[in-house]
């Protein structure tokens, strides 16, 4: 009997589960060896994300540093395990090629030439490094961040960051891996919970990536994957009453939607260039953790 060839559907990845769009929708991206289906997230699919994320954010922020650094190191274990797959993910669509520097060189001077885009393989190296990074500063930002404040009195002062909530990261085109990795880590290992939209370009890198997070020890649910259209979700994701933060790389039009629309809710918008995500002394800095960190500042008496 001959062999049936499966055609894969790349489904989204919500509370630790893989379900379709509710929708019924998906959409086709042209890869290297044909077209593939990635399923078409909608403003439902979206809300359903947020509500597995805050349904588990609580118990995320409660386990200890120790602990959640170690379950990030062990999302890195599996990353090394699905290196080859994750690349072939990176290699199957190709990205468009980088707009050309406005403007004319100065006289007798060449036009800069762009930053190298990272190889499939080196992508997928510093996206397990990064990874690992923020595990390792898990249990350590603290320190970092907070402080022990000089005060007039018999008191002790102490300022400790406690994690945001729920913040909602959207990705760019230039790095499908690595630069969803660059956003979602120094979020979660602070005790944040992420509902993550994908690279619209390459979203395979990140269906691939749910299925790598699915088999680590990464409770349901404080990772969600979405693949979808930015235009298409970005309103909602700024209007969310129930997203706490948006940590994105767009620009233009796209930076303006998210920034009009918190208006009514002042959720905090860091809108970011991924110049960043190839540098990894830039790319591992503990202050990438502090925009989606709230200072909680306690006043205990001491004995004098």
């Amino acid at each position: 009997m001959a062999r049936l060839d499966v055609q894969k559907t790349y489904k989204l990845f919500i509370g630790g589960a893989f379900p379709r769009s509710e929708s019924g929708r998906s959409m086709p991206v042209e890869t290297v060896g044909g077209t593939v289906n990635v399923c078409l997230a909608s403003r439902k699919d979206l809300r359903d994300a947020v509500e597995a994320a805050r349904g588990v954010q609580a118990k995320w922020a409660a386990a200890s540093a120790y602990n959640r650094g170690q379950v990030m190191y062990r999302m890195a274990e599996m990353m090394e395990g699905k290196r080859a797959e994750l690349a072939a993910a990176l290699d199957a669509v190709t990205l468009p090629k980088a707009k050309p520097a406005k403007g004319k060189p100065p006289s007798g001077k060449s036009a800069p030439k762009a930053k190298p885009i990272l190889s499939s393989t080196a992508e997928v190296e510093a996206s397990i490094d990064r990874l690992v990074s923020f595990a390792g500063w898990a249990d350590k930002y603290g320190q970092v961040l907070g402080c022990n404040n000089p005060v007039t009195g018999p008191y002790y002062n102490f300022t400790v960051p406690e994690p945001t909530g729920v913040v909602a990261v959207v990705a760019g085109d230039a790095l499908p891996l690595l630069g969803l990795i660059a956003l979602l880590a120094p979020v979660i290992c602070s005790g944040n919970t992420c509902v993550a939209l994908a690279s619209e370009v390459n979203p395979i890198a990140a269906a691939v990536l749910g299925e790598v997070f699915a088999t680590s020890d990464l409770p349901g649910g404080v990772v969600n994957i979405l693949t979808g259209q930015r235009n298409e979700l970005l309103s909602h994701i700024a209007g969310h009453r129930d997203i706490d933060g948006v940590y994105a790389r767009v620009e233009g039009p796209q930076a303006q939607v998210l920034r009009a629309g918190v208006a009514e809710n002042l959720k905090r918008v860091v809108v970011s260039e991924p110049e960043s995500d190839v540098d990894q002394d830039a790319g591992t800095h503990p202050w990438l953790i502090e925009p989606f960190v709230e200072m909680k500042t306690v006043w205990h008496p001491a004995s004098v």
